[in-house]
């Protein structure tokens, strides 16, 4: 199965403040759902309260250190191979992990794929993509986005090991 990272991020890094998105670009959010559609997405469980519910259309398997957590129509691990058995089990074929900060920087080196969008963004944030080096990765696809009047310049990479 294939690990797979999607995230996007501000020029520092950035990915969220307070718990909610930085910037709303409807072609990347389209993206995200075309990508994960009939899929597994993992995610925290900040992350998943921020979005406050399972995305439709794929399984949503929420990581936390809490025993007790549970979530209507989702699926709740304490670990990473939890989660996988549970995608490998389903037949899926790529697992996509959807942050937040913590979760990425844990399975950062477990990653096979990345999908990357990088926002022209420099404002404040308090939750950041961890520092990693793309020289090892191969680089798949890219796609440049000029700014608009409803989005910043953003570039969209595919990435992989």
């Amino acid at each position: 199965m294939i690990l797979s990272i999607i995230v996007a991020m501000g020029n520092n890094r950035q990915i969220g403040k307070d718990n909610k998105l930085l910037w709303h670009i409807s072609d990347d959010l389209k993206n995200f759902k075309k990508l994960t559609l009939g899929h597994h997405i993992l995610m925290g469980r900040k992350t998943y309260e921020s979005i406050g519910r399972p995305l439709p259309g794929r399984t949503t398997i929420i990581m936390s250190r809490n025993p007790e957590y549970s979530a209507r129509g989702c699926k709740v691990v304490s670990s990473f191979e939890e989660a996988a058995t549970i995608a490998e089990a389903a037949g899926d074929n790529e697992l996509f992990i959807c942050g937040g900060e913590k979760i990425y920087k844990n399975l950062l080196a477990q990653t096979d794929r990345f999908y990357l969008s990088y926002v022209d963004y420099d404002g404040q944030a308090d939750a950041f993509f961890p520092q990693f080096s793309i020289k090892d990765l191969k680089l798949i696809e890219e796609v440049r986005h000029e700014k608009t009047d409803k989005a910043p310049k953003w570039v969209y990479k595919v990435l992989e090991r």
